[in-house]
């Protein structure tokens, strides 16, 4: 029997939490992994800063409370615990992708004798891949020789035995791997891939943009040597939002692969001396100004998730979330042709369901004007990612009623059948 959803409502220690955010009015919104929604903290914290750029000017720098110099650390300081790492070992800058080549710039050593490899994987987010073509370009070798990825065996999930077999080559550097696949919501097991490279001395690193925030992390218990993010998602900072990065101290010390002004130790940066003074820790990554208007709304975000008790009772009602969507599917959305691809073991599963469908365009465009956000991914994949800080059981409930009754109505068929603009 399936459980009451209205039931687990009631029993949901975090169902109070749901009043913090501005909920789009007459929608249910399961599409947190691309861009989560507006708390009234973040809002709070991002209308503060925009007052205190109104009345102090450039004496926010100084006199805002927290002030805007140190607001980088400050958010670092509150993001440690869901990393589990040091803060000086968290980077609050620039953007994912931007990240990405500012630490492989730093890490990668193009002219090593044997190890010149970089590798990712097939299912990676693209911009990723991206980067990493660019990169060997930059470094003058070629993507095509230098860059390997990790295929995928059923087009939907990578097998551990695939990417520890291609960590062993001897001549791979560097990898790049997502913690969670942003399509299937697989979660790749992180500590026993990072124990993979560091036995054979390829530097590991790993893109949170789709576990931070929905999944604990243990980086610096784990290994790895470098990690990024965006923090627009489960963290709901807001669209275009400050991104991040962690360098494992044992990198403390390198010369930064794109040095700029910010990057240097704090009592000498507005010395403007000619020679760069390398800040201390992941800080000296930090090329310029802070996004101070951007790394505003995070603060109050991270306060909120502080509040409802960390990552670890946001992984719990996730993991509750998602179970109850899995088995609503499985009786329900299987006879009508879904298929769902993201794994089913708590221990390999993100923050979100991905469900299979030949008509999944369609579909997704039939659930918006029927009052439901999902997300679409080609070519057939339907996103469903309830927030465990603001979607209840009943929203999820009512979301797969309300799709049930588009396939079985067929009433998404009036929809275009090919994508336009997938956002």
């Amino acid at each position: 029997m399936l459980a009451d959803p209205v039931a687990l409502d009631r029993a949901d220690p975090l169902a109070r939490f749901r009043a913090e955010f501005f909920l789009p009015p007459g929608q249910i919104y399961l599409d947190g992994n691309s861009l989560g929604l507006l708390s009234r903290r973040a809002d709070v914290t991002l209308t503060r800063a925009v007052e205190q750029w109104r009345t102090l000017g450039i004496a926010g720098w100084t006199e805002a409370r927290p002030p805007w110099l140190t607001l980088a650390e400050t958010a670092a300081a509150q993001l440690a615990p869901l990393l589990g790492a040091a803060p000086a070992e968290i980077c609050l800058t620039g953007q994912t992708t931007a990240n990405l080549h500012q630490l492989l710039a730093t890490l990668f050593e193009p002219a090593h004798p044997t190890r010149r490899v970089l590798l990712g994987d097939a299912l990676n987010f693209p911009s990723d891949t991206y980067a990493l073509q660019s990169h060997l370009r930059l470094r003058g070798l070629d993507p095509a020789t230098h860059l390997r990825l990790v295929p995928s065996r059923d087009g939907r999930t990578l097998a551990f035995d695939d990417l520890a077999t291609a960590l062993a080559a001897p001549d791979v550097q560097l990898a790049v791997l997502p913690a969670v696949v942003f399509t299937s919501g697989q979660l790749l097991d992180v500590a026993a891939l990072t124990r993979e490279a560091r036995a054979r001395g390829v530097l590991i690193g790993w893109d949170c943009s789709h576990s931070i925030g929905a999944v604990p992390h243990a980086l610096e218990r784990d290994g790895a040597d470098f990690a990024f993010w965006c923090n627009y998602k489960w963290l709901n900072a807001g669209p275009g939002a400050v991104g991040g990065l962690w360098l494992n101290r044992r990198h403390f010390g390198r010369a930064p692969g794109l040095a700029g002004w910010w990057g240097v130790r704090a009592d000498r940066r507005f010395a403007l001396a000619p020679e760069h003074d390398p800040a201390a820790g992941a800080a000296v990554l930090q090329v310029g100004t802070p996004h101070i208007l951007s790394l505003a709304p995070l603060l109050g975000s991270l306060e909120l998730i502080a509040e409802a008790g960390g990552i670890a009772a946001l992984r719990a009602k996730s993991l509750a979330l998602t179970e109850f969507l899995l088995a609503h599917a499985d009786l329900e959305l299987a006879p009508l042709g879904f298929t769902v691809v993201t794994p089913r073991a708590a221990a390999m599963r993100g923050g979100h369901l991905a469900l299979a469908h030949p008509d999944a365009w369609r579909l997704c465009q039939a659930l918006k004007a029927a009052g439901v956000v999902p997300d679409f991914r080609a070519p057939d994949l339907i996103r469903l990612a309830p927030s465990p800080l603001y979607t209840s059981f009943t929203d999820c409930a009512e979301a797969l009623a309300r799709l049930k009754h588009l396939v079985r109505t067929r009433a998404h068929e009036k929809f275009p059948a090919t994508p336009t603009l997938v956002t």
